[in-house]
């Protein structure tokens, strides 16, 4: 099978080096390729979902060097020599080798925040970002789970197991566990 990566470049194309999730990864794409058809594509990535391809859903949010963006509004080629993190990327590995979910995913979990699941990853990356970025040791504010759930649309849950889930996580990762 030949990838990406084993073609010679042309104009049109360029080799893009990205660290995903960890990994360093490179792969030649068209200059025009957006970041989530590299990462479902190119990488084979497919956690991260596209939903409208507009930018407006939410389901294609991934972490580029921190910050959440829609990778489907990403050139391929802007993320050159960034940090991505998709939701492949968000549990760790524990001592053993094992499995730990982001205290997120573990929310989402224990919440029941999803029914169907295709909105879910970009939920995931959103919500880990912005609760990753504020003070912890902070209670959080109906405004603050408001504003991390605003940016993406679910067309099932109703959003109150979600908010749920924001509450429980923003919980646990207060407490440090």
């Amino acid at each position: 099978m030949t990838t990406s990566v084993d073609r010679p470049q042309t104009d049109a194309e360029r080799t893009v080096s990205v660290t995903v999730n960890g990994v360093p990864r490179e792969a030649t794409v068209p200059v025009r390729r957006v970041l989530s058809d590299l990462l479902r594509d190119d990488l084979g990535l497919t956690g991260t979902h596209v939903g409208c391809a507009h930018g407006v859903c939410g389901s294609c949010t991934v972490m580029v060097d921190g910050d959440p963006v829609r990778s489907c509004l990403v050139l391929a080629v802007q993320v050159q020599g960034a940090s991505v993190t998709t939701v492949e990327g968000l549990a760790r590995e524990d001592e053993r080798g094992g499995q730990v979910l982001h205290p997120v995913q573990e929310a989402f979990r224990e919440c029941h925040a999803l029914q169907c699941g295709y909105c879910t990853p970009g939920f995931l990356v959103t919500i880990a970002a912005g609760l990753e970025a504020r003070d912890a040791a902070e209670e959080i504010s109906e405004e603050e789970v408001d504003e991390l759930v605003g940016g993406n649309l679910c067309r099932c849950t109703g959003y109150a197991n979600i908010k749920k889930a924001v509450r429980h996580a923003a919980a646990t990762m207060r407490d440090g566990q």
